[in-house]
């Protein structure tokens, strides 16, 4: 008898922040990829920082998802990676304090992965990927968060 489940679309996302200053007009770039299907995201903000940036970039990759994916997530940040594999658990268990109780920096950008992450029925490998050395994926989110920059920039 076959199975009354569908599988899993399989998805690779690419994703990028990029920040003009630090605060400063930064960017969020997003490359998703499914079979032959590609769609490229990317925005920004006027008065922000990359770590918010690279957050925003995996959130709104996972948002614009519409049923729960088989995901490869390749990311430069690992600020995101550790903050949502490793560090997020402690946070939460000390009521978003880090180990030095210091309130847990964008914590409400955190919290909005945490729920993505825990509730969408998303499987994803978190990948690590090192930036700007030529991999086509990262550089393509990168060209995009950068393009998130000029639009916020009006250039």
């Amino acid at each position: 008898m076959p199975s009354l489940l569908s599988p899993m679309t399989t998805v690779t996302i690419y994703t990028d922040g990029a920040c003009k200053g630090n605060p400063g007009p930064g960017g969020w770039g997003v490359l998703l990829m499914a079979g032959q299907h590609r769609k490229e995201l990317f925005g920004g903000q006027a008065d922000t920082t990359n770590n918010r940036m690279e957050l925003m970039a995996v959130i709104q990759a996972l948002q614009a998802l519409k049923r729960p994916c088989a995901i490869t997530l390749y990311l430069d940040s690992q600020y995101v990676r550790k903050g949502i594999t490793e560090w997020i658990h402690g946070w939460k268990a000390k009521g978003w304090r880090t180990a030095a109780k210091q309130p847990v920096k964008n914590a409400d950008l955190w919290q909005t992965l945490d729920d993505l992450v825990s509730h969408s029925g998303h499987q994803i490998d978190w990948r690590w990927v090192k930036g700007h050395a030529g991999d086509p994926g990262n550089e393509c989110a990168d060209a995009l968060a950068n393009r998130g920059v000029e639009q916020v920039l009006g250039a």
